[in-house]
């Protein structure tokens, strides 16, 4: 008698798998019209940045305010960059809205010149920033439901703003220290590898940025100078102002540090490339931007009183712009592991030596001495050392 067959095992059932966190749809090639009209509206409060502070001489008081909006700025900037990262704003309801916090940005630029001197400015610019926030909000949750877990801070953030405005004073500073604190931190508890990144699109669309505010910078220029005799003093100080752009340029574009940035995110795993991104495009941007807003501070008090000495603020303002610049693509290029560094960093460390420069000379010696150590560092980087990318 034979034995009945053995049954067979049952088939074991696959665990559960959670939902990816974000599926991007049709994820942006190339950056858009839109989105390049966006980024005008939002470097608009960048040159109201660059007015504060040439304004206030490039005080202590005045630096701290550009600090402290930049960042909070900057913040929600980023966020609309990565919100447009997901998918290219094509339909009019998102279009309609994309422009809506456009409109927040234009409140913030209108009343941030007097925002910490007049509680009706204060609150506007902390209505507008809430405004931003609630748009970006709104826009993204269709696309990623994770946002979810960092609108309570940006949200917070834009509270602390409004309160800030509200309330003024030393009250006011610390407000939005507390503002910036909660941005920065945010993403130590919320994780970022639930959203996704486009490589080419995210680094033309920061590429960007870069190129509008040195475009705003050269406008500065003329600015300094408007209602000048146009001599061949003034034109000297406006030409090195513009080669000293164009250092910057050079130093950013002029040896494909956006192309090897972009090789460096597609060779980095799709969940390390947020972290990547907040490294190089958030924090080290930082010091860029704000390098760039101090510089054309700086050369828009020197194009006042073109072939002059000037007093040592606005020449640190020119010295230091220049080191913050130079100090940022230093952590940008580390962050993405981009090489070579050693010249860059040494030379954010000698344009400090151009301020007494300024001081004895004039300011447009200090200008074409700041382009000389900027073009210098880029000569020498090309000589030794051919640029090379390296895995992140």
């Amino acid at each position: 008698m034979t034995s009945p067959p053995a049954a067979e095992p049952p088939a074991a059932v696959p665990p559960a798998r959670e939902p990816p966190a974000a599926e991007p749809e049709d994820p942006p090639l190339r950056v858009s019209t839109l989105e390049l009209f966006f980024d005008l509206v939002f470097v608009f409060t960048i040159t109201q940045l660059t007015t504060l502070l040439a304004r206030n001489e490039v005080t202590l008081t005045g630096a701290l305010k550009v600090v402290l909006v930049f960042g909070v700025l900057w913040w929600m900037y980023g966020a609309y960059a990565w919100l447009t990262n997901a998918r290219t704003p094509s339909r009019t309801p998102e279009r309609l809205l994309l422009l809506l916090g456009m409109a927040g940005f234009l409140i913030i630029g209108m009343t941030l010149p007097y925002a910490f001197s007049r509680r009706t400015d204060g609150i506007a610019l902390g209505l507008g920033y809430l405004l931003v926030v609630a748009v970006h909000a709104g826009l993204y949750v269709r696309l990623n439901r994770s946002i979810l877990r960092v609108v309570p801070f940006n949200a917070s953030a834009a509270v602390l703003v409004i309160l800030a405005g509200a309330i003024g004073g030393v009250a006011g500073y610390w407000l939005w220290a507390c503002a910036l604190a909660v941005l920065v931190f945010s993403p130590l508890i919320v994780p970022q590898s639930r959203f996704r990144i486009s490589p080419a699109h995210f680094v033309e669309r920061h590429g960007a940025v870069i190129i509008i505010v040195l475009g705003e910078s050269v406008a500065d220029i003329g600015l300094g100078a408007a209602g000048h005799p146009v001599t061949w003093t003034v034109l000297v100080c406006a030409v090195l102002g513009l080669v000293l752009a164009a250092v910057l340029w050079w130093t950013y574009f002029g040896v494909g540090d956006d192309e090897r940035a972009e090789a460096a995110f597609n060779a980095a795993p799709e969940e390390s490339r947020p972290a990547l991104a907040l490294s190089a495009y958030f924090y080290a941007y930082v010091p860029m931007l704000l390098g760039i807003v101090a510089l054309s501070a700086g050369i828009k008090v020197a194009m006042q009183h073109p072939g002059l000495t000037l007093p040592y603020r606005p020449c640190l303002a020119l010295a230091g712009g220049m080191a913050l610049f130079l100090g940022g693509d230093v952590l940008f290029r580390r962050a993405l592991g981009i090489a070579p560094l050693r010249y860059r960093g040494i030379a954010a460390g000698v344009c400090l030596i151009a301020l007494p420069v300024g001081v004895t000379l004039s300011a447009a010696v200090e200008i074409g001495l700041l382009a000389v150590i900027g073009a210098g560092a880029l000569l020498l980087e090309g000589w030794s050392e051919p640029p090379d990318t390296v895995e992140p």
